[in-house]
């Protein structure tokens, strides 16, 4: 019973889990009262058990199952979450209850399918039962068949697909099993009830016998429409209403096609009206259900369409209306499709007054909104509001002001907004008060959704009261909130009529509700936002009145002008004298021409004093115009009217009237020779105060309708130049293009000239559409326009530099500024004149295209393809053209169907963006059609789509259900092409709609597809799909997929996930030129399909970044939306002359970011794919001149031949362009690789050769990403069959060492050697062993053991060839480092081993050889890089090292080469196995060997003594030397790194290559080490630590100063935000700067100051002054106040100049900061600088005051009393006291206790024994004391035994030999002594000789010895001690101690000579 109580006490939850049946039991048993308890189906208690019900189904044990099923029904029944589990308990229920022989058990799993059903799941349950039926088990297949029967039984064929079922049934009639087939027929019966004679066809093939049992079934059943016995429940509360409905007549119900046709042919036939009214009465039961299943229901929407427009009885018109209203609540967004057809015919139909009409006309509008988007209606909307019937202008009113409701900021975008303001305007002026009203509505809801900044410009004609009114209906309405609906909300208008039935106003209702709840959250009150979508067609261009729109960007003042009335010329007069002197008025028409002239003058003096607002612009142009006006004859007076004109335009309210008055003279007198440019400037000035749109305008029809040519000539370069001054926008393209027509057919040489030119101005905005209102013009005058476009192609039109409103309000200004750019944008798009062809799309045309004869169906298509190039741009409305055009699409003829879409491709560049209304009824076909088994076919519905989206933006397409159940049908062509083609569009938007989510199930199960392209496609899509979705989604989404399959797919998406690009940026907004970054491209519908941008929350807008031509190579942007400069524009025809390679700054460096970035495709793949070559492709187009790139790209290799021809040719002279499209030329390159054709092999070869040896010439250093995506393709060359192009690839790869080191060549042709291809595999070890015998063991990657392990692994190859290389190359081996070898190796088998022995054995080669014979053998290599060692052009920082290192071992002299015993070359593999502790057990060894090493060692020494004058030049022992030591910086040995890092740091030039990156890394490393306490436990961890110490002296003083400082402060202010980094770290870095704060002074000269403020700024913006505050300890404001007080001091006010960095300065604290200091500086101690601070010797002045010397004092005392810093502050103190020998500290003691005192005494005392004993540690060179351990093998005992006597009476001048001989054979320089430098302190600014001598060495030395005897003095100090104390400050040393060392050196001197 232990296990019985155990179990009873848990709760229900787990005993459900339990492993005990009877505690499961227990547990259902108790979870079906608690679901039976819980009354609220949202009860959280409900989720508890969300993962437990498929246990519940699934129980192994048959009692305990029956009971859980029970409480599993319970459950779905009653949980609001049940829906969640349909798919995992549906399955378990076929899988685990349907095979239960218990009948009960059956039943209720039954039961449970058809409740998963009932609560809206019927999809998720239908898809697991149809996976049932496919079962070994007959007993689940039947349970299978009955379920669904049972569900098509209770449910109906609405919520039960028939279709799937239909499908399986003949396969189920075939079955073994007679109670499967009895099921079968069971079930086709019931098929049958519900769609009749549709199922005869699906069965024609079944057994005869079995079709004719059913067919007498079927005579049997009863004939009525059979009606659903149980509902969802979203319909259940319908369910009474349905009852009564049909009791009362009504029984059809279901959407029967058969049913459908039948009614529409009653409606087009019948011709009484009570015979359609009964057919509208069925039609209306047919539509009332809440959802409808998509379908083409255009001839049912076309039949109610001609009720509603053209039935007499006002009756039916209702009863259509309320047909369409139930379709389009049905259908949702699948109506959208038919919006466009109805919505003009309702609102016409409006002019009916009965209110149960209008009613009904209403909800069906309204309705139908919901089912599209305002942009795709609102032409037909604004094409009504000019109807004259007042009604109708009023319901389309009260309709728009509805629709707003449902709108958002972003749905309502300014373009949008514009023309319906415009429209709503000339309302609010109606005569009706109805109409003035509904405008007011609308205006009013549109300020209420959009806020008034976006409002507002529209509104500047309007009245104050009129602005009230509009301001108060805003306060009204009351918008949509994802609840309330626009046409709940405006029913009070129409009280319901009694006649209507209840059930239609709940479904109504109710469906309002489900619409209207995707469109919920607040919205927002903000300035419309930017959005696509092009103006639509109302915006007025007639001459005289542009009204308000065309007022686009003018503010109040101005706009008001615009209707000014005109005056007769007496009050002009009366007006003109008040303002004018009376004099001028008096002589304005005298006759002499010089009182006229006075009286100008005078008129303009007046015009210049006068105020704007007093300014009567009208009057006072009347008076100019006045006798003799613009017949003016004398030139100076007509000069000064002209001028007069253009001031009064400037400083005055210039109207419209006023400038009519003023034209027509400009425009005679801008021919004038003398008076033209006068004119031209009034006119110029009239453009601004009136609108370029408008004044062009004017004066085109003055000029033309005028004869003189000079005039017309002058007006079109007047307004060439006036378009580039003020932009294009509102221009009137139309008016235009008749212009320039006439002038181009002008006799007179200079208008056709000047009419070119307009044009060519034209075309940088317009862009290449332009040409083609051109076409018909004689060949010779259009070679001369395409001449002129050819100029301007790849220009960017100027920013508009006028037209700028002078005196707008700043309140409005901002917005403006946004919006300007995207108005100008879209209006370019609507000024091409469009065509209305939809009159041309007759009945007769549209039957020509859908008849039987496929011939004649081609002619009525030929027709369209006519009427369509005739139009070039036609407008949206083409009538019934896509309904006919789609059933093309599936034309059994596939030509036709070609036909069809090179017509719709036409199309979608003849409609530009307005296509999109078209997406969903005609788009979505052509995307079927890429389901066609014919490849021609699909390639032209790709293309066909491609010129669609390109139009459309992506939105419309991924927008509904419609692409993934394109994606769901199994076609495998259809999947692959529609992967293909969204694997493409997806990674260039910045956002999708949420629906793409639906694609990803089809996604899936396309992954799992049985056709290899389609798995393909669906692996190369499914990184984007998640870029736009997010791995959580995705991964969310594998729930429902069965589990092997959701294994599968997770780890697919892991993949994809780490190959996942980012999305594009946020196109930036191009300041400069408002238009010019996207009008022209918005003309661009004949250029290659580009990239398309979906902004998050606008409509699309047509893309921007097309290309400028269909030939031109696209410059807007490269495939990931990254910017190129474009440098040069290409010209079309195959301009061969310029530069091949364009060098685009920073352009290799931004790719290697992007592919870092993973925003491309990383260079890496078995085989190049088409996504690669394209992705080559683009980024070539920005670097490769587009003809080269054509031959590049050519299907054909003679073409590529011909481009490396070329290249080859270029190679020498475009050296700069080579380099900086490297990476691109190998990427290239290695596509070639994979051509099979063998001449472009040979050819890209031998380009290869000579491109490395050009680049080896110009000391250039391969990148790690060129290196990477080149070399591992070249190494598969390597296994060629032809012996050539070995030859050639080995010739190659011995080039790249020179510009690639060869030890990271190494590991790449490791990788070849695991290759199938047995020649590649024996080349490359081969190459392996001559990379060894070159350049010894260093290059075996990543160490020689792990290399030649795997080298040896070859010998037992089953290839001979492979074999033999293997063998060779370990003979190599063990030819430079003998035994060693096999111990290497490891073990091999004894018959590798004995092959092994033989082969060495018989190359009887000495080891001391190799080396002479490397020397001897690569000359070349040797010398060039050794010359070359110090030239470290181009190489990145990182390159820099390896450089040096590959040169390392070949660059010895051979003299020393040959000396060097094997004991004293590097052992690595020692040093790679030593665990970090200094090793001392060679001592024997060295002691042994010391004295036959020296005895014949003297003979080189001269000729080194020849060489040594010239260290400086760093010849080959210099280089070798430096080799040496990077060598030694990798070593595993701490204390040879840290000496040869001091070392390297020894040279200035390269000390001052590190860039800050690499300073940042090796100061972090330095600084991490000393902190680390394992260090300590080592033997000699002091040691160490001191050397660190020195070396970090040595980094901050050698390097280059602006990057250790800028280094610093990155590090410290990482440190600071590292809530992991220790504070002694950042204490650490803190101590550097102070240091750099010291040595300010002296190197203040050479720092980019302003790049160390740009630093400080950044860092102050991280840290603010608050926040440094809180940080524990105050060093760092202390520090950041010391450095930038020092710099202040140095640089004085100048330092204010060098913030030139930073972008917005007036924000930054610096430079606030900086100010108050200045200014402090300035009261502290005027200009004057203290020569002590510019030493550095000491942070105070000595002139400071005592306040400051106080705070001082206190900061030091309070270190003191702080725990950690005691010493620190003891060691500050004792400097200050040392500085400042006077001064008084004792008012700080007497405070404290006696016991604080003596400890600060005592402090002070021991830094004095210290500093005064130890003098300076470093010498002069900063090579730590240890060297001599690592790099002479001379044991610690040694040293110790030296030191005890002093190191005197040993001799110094035998070690000096001994040193002096080993330095050479290791490789280390030994210079004349005379060269060297006294010795100085670490710490004052050192001469830091080249390489370190052998006196240095000795010098070390003896400091060494020195310290360690100091050390037991005192051992007392810490390690942290000596290093802050001897390092980071400054040690000041008795001048005893450095006598003492001085004197010493001379000794040494003496005895040396």
């Amino acid at each position: 019973m232990g296990d019985d109580s155990e179990w009873l006490k848990l709760p229900v939850d787990q005993k459900c889990e339990h492993k005990l049946w009877k505690a499961r039991l227990n547990g259902y048993e108790e979870a079906l009262k608690i679901f039976q308890k819980i009354k609220d189906e949202k009860s959280p208690e409900w989720s508890k058990f969300l993962g437990l019900i498929k246990k519940f189904v699934t129980d192994s044990n048959a009692v305990v199952q029956l009971k859980g099923l029970e409480a599993a029904l319970v459950y779905v029944e009653n949980a609001h979450v049940a829906g969640k589990t349909t798919g995992e308990v549906v399955s378990g229920v076929v899988s685990k209850v349907f095979n239960q022989p218990k009948a009960k058990a059956k039943e209720l799993g039954i039961e449970i399918c058809l409740m998963y059903i009932e609560i809206e799941k019927g999809e998720a349950v239908q898809e697991e039962l149809l996976k049932g039926l496919d079962n070994k088990n007959p007993k689940i297949v039947v349970a299978c068949i009955e379920t669904l029967r049972k569900a098509l039984s209770e449910f109906g064929s609405k919520i039960i697909l028939l279709k799937p079922i239909i499908k399986v049934l003949p396969k189920l009639f075939e079955s073994r099993e007679k109670a499967i087939r009895d099921e079968a027929k069971l079930i086709a019966v019931e098929i049958y009830r519900w769609i009749r004679d549709a199922l005869r066809p699906p069965l024609q093939n079944i057994n005869s016998v079995q079709l004719k049992e059913l067919e007498e079934e079927w005579v049997r059943l009863p004939t009525g429409a059979p009606k659903p016995t149980r509902f969802l429940r979203s319909q259940q509360e319908l369910e009474a209403k349905l009852e009564q409905q049909q009791s009362a007549g009504g029984d059809a119900e279901g959407d029967d096609v058969p049913q459908i046709d039948m009614l529409m042919q009653a409606l087009e036939e019948a011709k009484k009206w009570q015979e359609r009214k009964e057919a509208l009465e069925a039609v209306e039961v047919l539509v009332k259900n809440p959802k409808l299943e998509a379908g083409d229901y255009a001839d049912l929407v076309k039949a109610l369409k001609k009720v509603v427009g053209k039935d007499t009885n006002v009756m039916l018109v209702a009863l259509a209306a309320k047909c369409l209203t139930g379709l389009a609540v049905g259908l949702r967004k699948k109506f959208g499709q038919y919006a466009g057809h109805v919505v003009p015919t309702i609102l016409e139909k409006f002019k009916e007054k009965k209110p149960q009409v209008v009613q009904a006309l209403q909800e069906a509008i309204d309705a139908i909104f919901l089912t599209t988007t305002l942009q795709n209606i609102s032409e037909d909307v604004l094409a009504v509001m000019d109807n004259k019937n007042p009604t109708i202008k009023q319901q389309t009113s009260l309709f728009i002001a509805r629709s707003f409701r449902h709108c958002t900021a972003s749905t309502l975008p300014k373009s949008l907004l514009k023309p319906f303001c415009a429209a709503l305007l000339k309302h609010i002026n109606d005569s009706a008060p109805e109409v003035r009203d509904a405008a007011f509505e609308a205006l009013g809801t549109a300020l209420k959704v959009v806020g008034e900044k976006a409002v507002n410009p529209f509104l500047a004609d309007v009245d104050k009261l009129k602005l009230d009114k509009i301001k108060e209906c805003s306060e009204k309405v009351e918008l949509v909130h994802g609840k309330k609906t626009g046409l709940a909300a405006d029913k009070k208008e129409f009280k319901p009529v009694p006649g209507r039935t209840a059930a239609s106003g709940a479904a109504g209702d109710k469906d309002m509700k489900d619409i209207s709840a995707p469109k919920p959250g607040p919205l927002k009150k903000a300035p419309a936002t930017k959005a696509g979508g092009p103006p639509k067609k109302g915006k007025p261009t007639a001459p005289g009145g542009t009204g308000s729109t065309g007022t686009k960007n003018k503010k109040g003042l101005e706009t008001k002008e615009i209707v000014e009335p005109e005056l007769s010329i007496e009050v002009c007069e009366e007006k003109a004298s008040v303002v004018l002197p009376p004099t001028c008025i008096q002589v304005l028409d005298s006759s002499n021409w010089k009182e006229r002239l006075a009286c100008m003058e005078e008129f303009q003096k007046a015009v210049e004093l006068m105020d704007r607002t007093e300014m009567p612009c009208q009057a006072l142009v009347r008076m100019l115009a006045k006798k003799p006006g613009w017949k003016e004859t004398n030139f100076q007076v007509m000069q000064m009217k002209l001028h007069i004109v253009a001031l009064i335009a400037q400083k005055g309210n210039f109207s419209k009237t006023s400038a009519q008055i003023v034209l027509d003279g400009l425009v005679d007198k801008i021919g004038d020779v003398k008076c033209g440019n006068n004119a031209k400037e009034a006119m110029t000035a009239i453009a601004e105060a009136c609108m370029l749109p408008w004044t062009a305008e004017q004066v085109m029809s003055m000029a033309f309708s005028q004869k003189n040519p000079k005039n017309q000539s002058e007006t079109l370069n007047w307004l060439s130049n006036a378009i580039k001054e003020f932009g294009f926008s509102g221009l009137n393209v139309k008016a235009f293009i008749s212009n320039v027509k006439t002038a181009l057919a002008a006799t007179n040489p200079a208008v056709r000239t000047s009419a070119i030119t307009l044009l060519g101005v034209m075309y940088l905005y317009v862009g290449p559409s332009l040409r083609m209102f051109f076409e018909d013009e004689k060949p010779a005058l259009l070679s001369q326009i395409d001449a002129e476009f050819e100029k301007m192609q790849g220009q960017s039109p100027p920013a508009p530099t006028r037209g700028i409103s002078k005196h707008s309000t700043s309140g409005i200004e901002e917005g403006e500024d946004g919006d300007e750019a995207d108005d100008a944008g879209n209006d370019v798009v609507d000024l091409l004149p469009r065509t209305e062809i939809s009159d041309k799309i007759t009945s007769e045309l549209v039957s020509k295209i859908a008849d039987k004869n496929w011939k004649i169906r081609k002619e009525g298509l030929d027709e369209v393809a006519g009427i369509i190039n005739e139009a070039k741009f036609i407008q949206p409305n083409i009538g019934e053209l896509p309904t006919a055009l789609k059933g093309r699409l599936n034309d059994s003829n596939k030509i036709l169907v070609q036909q069809t879409l090179n017509i719709l491709q036409q199309l979608a560049v003849a409609m530009g963006p307005n296509i999109k209304q078209h997406v969903k009824n005609l788009g979505i076909p052509i995307i079927t059609v890429l389901g066609d088994s014919k490849n021609n076919v699909r390639a032209a519905a790709l293309a066909t789509v491609n010129a669609w989206a390109e139009q459309t933006g992506m939105k419309e397409w991924l927008e509904g259900e419609d692409l993934s159940e394109e994606l769901k049908k199994e076609n495998p062509f259809l999947r692959q092409e529609l992967l293909g083609w969204l694997a493409e569009k997806l990674p260039t938007l910045r956002s999708t709609p949420t629906d793409l989510i639906l694609c990803v199930p089809h996604l899936y199960s396309c992954l799992e597809d049985r056709n290899g392209d389609v798995r393909k496609k669906a692996q190369d899509a499914l990184p984007f799909f998640m870029m736009h979705l997010g791995y959580e989604k995705m991964a969310k989404a594998t729930g429902k997929l069965k589990p092997t399959s959701k294994d599968q797919v997770l780890a697919m998406l892991e993949k994809a996930k780490a190959n996942m690009p980012a999305k594009p940026a946020a196109p930036t907004k191009a300041t400069s030129k408002p238009m010019g970054g996207s009008a022209p491209a918005k003309f661009q519908p004949a250029s290659a399909p580009a990239e398309d941008s979906v902004s998050s929350n606008a409509e699309p807008r047509p893309d921007p970044k097309k290309a400028k031509a269909p030939g031109v190579s696209s410059k807007a942007k490269s495939a990931q939306g990254k910017k190129v400069p474009s440098k040069t524009s290409l010209k079309e025809d195959e301009d061969k002359s310029g530069p091949i390679f364009i060098v685009v700054p920073n352009g290799k460096e931004q790719r290697m970011k992007d592919e870092k970035g993973l925003k491309v495709l990383k260079w890496n793949f078995t085989t190049p794919r088409d996504e690669y070559i394209e992705q080559l492709k683009t980024q070539m187009s920005s670097c490769v001149a587009k003809w080269l790139q054509d031959e590049m790209f050519h299907s054909d290799f003679q073409h590529h031949n011909k481009a490396l021809a070329v290249m080859v040719d270029h190679l020498e002279s475009e050296k700069e362009g080579v380099i900086g499209c490297l990476d691109l030329i190998l990427k290239w390159l290695t596509l070639r690789f994979f051509d099979t054709n063998t001449s472009v092999l040979m050819k890209a070869l031998e380009y290869l050769k000579l491109l490395f040896t050009l680049l080896s010439e110009e000391e250039y250093h391969l990148t790690e990403n060129e290196a990477s995506s080149f070399i591992p393709y070249l190494i598969l060359k390597v296994g060629e069959p032809k012996d050539v192009i070995r030859k050639d690839v080995r010739a190659i790869l011995n080039r790249m060492c020179l510009v690639y080191p060869a030890s990271k060549m190494f590991p790449f042709i490791m990788e070849g050697t695991k290759s199938k291809n047995s020649k590649q595999r024996a080349e490359c070890l081969e190459e392996l062993g001559c990379l060894v015998e070159s350049y010894g063991m260093n290059v075996c990657q990543p160490t020689p053991g792990k290399a030649l392990k795997e080298i040896a692994i070859h010998i037992g190859d089953r290839d001979n060839a492979v074999r033999n290389a293997a063998l060779n190359t370990i003979v190599t081996v063990y030819n430079v480092h003998g035994d060693q070898v096999f111990k290497l190796i490891g073990n091999l088998s004894e018959k590798d081993m004995s092959m092994l022995e033989e082969r060495i054995k018989r190359s009887a080669k000495r080891p001391s050889a190799a080396p002479i014979k490397q020397v001897e053998e690569k000359p070349q290599r040797t010398q060039s890089i050794s010359s070359n060692a110090n030239m470290l052009r181009k190489g990145p920082a990182e390159d820099m090292s390896s450089k040096l290192n590959q040169a390392r071992s070949m660059s010895g002299h051979p003299e020393a080469a040959q000396m060097v015993r094997r004991e004293f070359q590097l052992d690595l593999d020692e040093i790679e196995n030593d665990n970090g502790t200094v090793r001392c057990e060679m001592p024997e060894l060295v002691q042994h060997k010391l004295d036959d090493i020296f005895e014949p060692v003297l003979i080189p020494e001269p000729k080194i003594r020849a060489v040594s004058p010239h260290f400086d030049d760093m010849h080959s022992n210099t280089a070798s030397t430096i080799n040496f030591i990077i060598s030694q910086v990798a070593s595993g040995d701490i204390n040879t790194s840290i000496q040869a890092l001091t070392q390297l740091f020894q040279i200035e030039s390269l000390a001052r290559e590190a860039s800050t990156g690499v300073l940042k890394d090796l100061m972090h490393g330095l600084i991490t080490l000393m902190l680390d306490s394992r260090i300590e436990d080592l033997e000699e961890g002091q040691q160490v630590i001191r050397s660190v110490n020195l070396l970090v002296v040595k980094v901050l003083e050698k390097s280059d100063q602006t990057n250790i400082l800028s280094a610093l402060l990155v590090l410290l202010q990482d440190s600071l935000l590292a809530t992991a980094s220790s504070p002694k770290f950042s204490e650490l870095v803190m101590k550097c700067l102070w240091r750099m704060v010291r040595l300010l002074p002296d190197t203040i000269n050479s720092i980019n100051l302003d790049r160390i403020l740009l630093d400080i700024h950044i860092f102050m913006k991280v840290f603010p002054k608050e926040k440094l505050k809180q940080c524990k300890s105050e060093f760092p404001i202390r520090t950041l106040k010391t450095l930038l007080h020092t710099l202040c001091k140095l640089k004085g006010p100048k330092i204010l100049d060098h913030l030139t960095m930073i972008d917005n300065k007036n924000e930054s604290e610096l430079e606030a900061h900086l100010c108050r200091m200045m200014k402090h500086s300035m009261d502290q101690t005027g200009s004057k600088s203290d020569k002590e601070t510019e030493k550095g010797a000491s942070r105070l002045d000595e002139k400071s005051s005592k306040a400051k010397v106080n705070d001082f004092l206190a900061e030091i005392f309070k270190k003191i009393g702080s725990k950690e810093n005691t010493k620190e502050g003891l060691a500050e103190l004792y400097e200050y006291k040392k500085k400042y020998s006077d001064a008084d500290i004792e008012p700080f003691l007497k405070n404290s206790s006696q016991f604080f005192q003596s400890y600060v005494e005592r402090g002070l005392r021991v830094i004095e024994m210290e500093r005064e004993g130890k003098g300076r540690i470093p010498t002069s060179t900063g090579i730590s004391p240890q060297m001599e351990v690592t790099c002479v093998p001379t044991p610690t005992s040694t040293v110790s035994s030296i030191g005890n006597t002093n190191g005197e009476e040993v001799g110094p001048s035998v070690y000096l030999e001994r040193l002096k001989i080993l330095r050479q054979r290791c490789g280390l320089d030994n210079a004349k002594q005379d060269d060297r430098p006294p010795l100085t302190s670490l710490l004052s600014k050192p001469a830091v000789p080249t390489v370190a001598s052998s006196t240095d060495m000795l010098h070390s030395k003896l400091s060494q010895l020195r310290e360690s005897r100091e050390q037991h003095q005192h051992s007392d100090l810490d390690s942290n001690q000596i290093h802050s104390s001897g390092t980071m400050t400054t040690s000041s040393s008795s001048t005893a101690n450095i006598d003492d060392l001085k004197k010493r050196l001379e000794r040494i001197k003496s005895s040396r000579k």
